[in-house]
């Protein structure tokens, strides 16, 4: 005698597949999206700091490569707490990118924005 099988979102009888767990595309994809909210709210949030400051370094630096003052940055809303990944120079002088655009702190509160070259990993 086989166990009657449900959906797991929707609670509809199963039928086709043992394996089988959901009746539909729409209530696999509703199910899971419930599963990973938290996660996703948190990534979103995470996501949408970065593309703001991309935007922030794409904005003021149009020709590839300029210097602006800490303060600039700041008014504009950048977050210098995140960024997509650091580059250190064989000098030692570190950059930090938000994808492709990226920023190294001077002296007296200066930036030299840059844009990364293809031999930046």
């Amino acid at each position: 005698m086989a166990t009657e099988r449900i959906c797991l979102e929707c609670k509809t009888k199963l039928r086709g597949r043992k394996d089988q767990k959901f009746c539909s595309d729409y209530c696999r994809n509703a199910h899971n999206n419930k599963l990973n909210e938290d996660a996703n709210k948190y990534v979103r949030r995470i996501n949408g700091i970065l593309r703001k400051n991309r935007r922030i370094l794409e904005k003021l630096n149009p020709k590839g490569k300029v210097t602006v003052d800490g303060i600039t940055l700041a008014e504009e809303g950048f977050n210098f707490h995140y960024f997509t990944n650091i580059y250190k120079t064989q000098k030692g002088g570190i950059y930090y990118f938000c994808y492709e655009y990226g920023y190294r702190k001077l002296e007296n509160d200066q930036y030299i924005l840059v844009l990364k070259q293809d031999y930046v990993k």
